[in-house]
């Protein structure tokens, strides 16, 4: 009798904690464990802002998956289609070769697109920061604009490139404008001709700056940054962007050359391509992680609609949230193994544990388990929250050593050279158009020869 193959998409929060699971309590040699993902890293999103603004080296918060699984064979790629019938997973390799990976068990774990709106210019001229690569690049963009600012005789140039826009008033904006308003302050040290130029701008079509932090709290994050010199407005986005200026939808017009857009994320596009049912993009479950309609596919992180049992609603959902997804994989894997063994599955439940946001330099604003603290004990909450959930020992010890550089040595504002074509939009368009709906799949597997013997 075959081992049965485990095949797991994606090694973010969710995808990695599944793996961990699968590998600690499945016996060696009982079951093949497979990964897809393109890179050989899982990605600590929640302090990309301090790598934007340089106060972390990217290889912090990327954390080797070699170091913490053993017995996973990787598969360096995405999963652009599943052939639900045949269920075998259709990958496009990172050197663009299509294979074919078969399945018993299937775990999807894509994670999330950053969300964008028909708005004119905005991928052409949007800049983002959910990535190592976007946030490398917009660290050297914002600091390539006060250079040229800087070797600039025409006014009106000098406006515009010392001009920053942000928008999305959640987690990463915030965190993306207290960091980057630090960073200029660091470089008018060596631009003070800059300092009366510079503004920096947040915006939020939401009447409230971070409501998941409740009022006060939020109230007091708006306070912080409007006094390190933000300028929040709320319930204003964006109508129209160019290369020059953007046009908000109250009308103002700001000579702006840095869109930093955040609001929001959307799921992955493999999702709706399954024929499964869907909620707003993201593939429906049941309690226990698994797809009603298809047993042996369980979904977790941004991109799954998990009901949130903690709740008295009848449809709420899970949010996508780091703590949420790094929980979800344990359960799913547990429930994994159990289907496996023939044996009664679990729902996932979690209660919130709260929101912790670093707004850099000194200044935080936390609300562990409903209590919320401002300044320095929420700032040193924060951190060793960071710390702890760093999955990785050498990350642990990069991330504190920067933080102690910087505040022993300060930042350094030097350009890394990363400012080339590749990433240079929002959105690359060939990531969303690459993936396939459930017939291409099959119709892809059966050409193939690769399909699953259950076929």
């Amino acid at each position: 009798m075959s081992r049965p193959r485990i095949v797991v998409v994606g090694a973010g929060f969710a995808g990695l904690s599944a793996l961990r699971r699968l590998e600690r309590r499945i016996p060696k040699g009982a079951a093949e464990i497979v990964l897809i993902a393109p890179n050989d890293y899982m990605l600590y999103q929640p302090l990309l802002p301090q790598v934007a603004s340089g106060l972390l080296t990217p290889q912090s918060i990327a954390v080797s998956l070699h170091r913490l699984l053993h017995r996973t064979r990787m598969v360096p790629g995405a999963a652009i289609g599943v052939d639900v019938r045949s269920r075998t997973v259709v990958v496009r390799k990172i050197s663009g070769e299509t294979a074919y990976e078969p399945y018993d068990r299937l775990v999807l774990a894509p994670g999330s697109n950053t969300r964008v709106f028909d708005i004119p210019g905005l991928v052409e001229h949007g800049r983002g920061n959910k990535n190592l690569a976007e946030a490398v690049y917009l660290r050297d963009h914002v600091l390539a604009q006060l250079e040229l600012a800087n070797a600039s005789d025409d006014p009106a140039e000098r406006d515009e490139r010392c001009t920053f826009l942000v928008v999305g008033g959640g987690y990463t904006g915030v965190e993306t404008a207290a960091s980057l308003k630090l960073l200029c302050e660091e470089a008018c040290k060596r631009y003070p001709l800059l300092r009366d130029h510079i503004q920096w701008h947040l915006i939020d079509i939401a009447p409230n700056l971070m409501p998941e932090l409740g009022e006060n709290l939020g109230r007091s994050a708006m306070e912080l940054l409007r006094q390190r010199g933000v300028k929040v407005t709320l319930e204003v986005s964006v109508k129209e962007a160019t290369e020059d200026k953007v046009t908000l939808t109250d009308d103002r017009i700001l000579p702006c050359r840095s869109l930093i857009w955040t609001a929001g994320t959307s799921p992955s596009p493999l999702m709706g391509g399954l024929g499964l049912e869907t909620n707003k993009g993201k593939l429906v479950v049941g309690p226990d992680l698994s797809v009603p309609d298809a047993p042996e596919i369980f979904a977790i992180g941004d991109s799954a609609a998990i009901p949130d049992l903690s709740k008295d609603e009848d449809d709420a959902l899970c949010p996508p949230t780091a703590q949420h997804a790094e929980r979800q994989g344990p359960a799913a894997a547990d429930n994994v193994i159990a289907s496996l063994l023939d044996r009664p599955k679990t729902d996932y439940r979690h209660k919130d544990l709260g929101l912790l946001v670093d707004l850099s330099g000194r200044d935080a604003v936390a609300r562990p388990l409903g209590k919320e603290f401002t300044g320095m004990p929420a700032l040193a909450l924060t951190r060793a929250y960071h710390l702890y959930s760093l999955q990785s020992g050498p990350g642990r010890v990069r991330v504190a050593t920067n933080w102690a550089i910087r505040a022993l040595l300060g930042g350094e504002v030097s350009r890394l050279g990363f400012l080339n074509k590749t990433i240079d939009t929002l959105v690359d368009t060939d990531q969303i158009d690459q993936y396939l709906d459930t017939e291409q799949a099959h119709e892809k597997v059966l050409v193939a020869g690769g399909a699953h013997d259950r076929a």
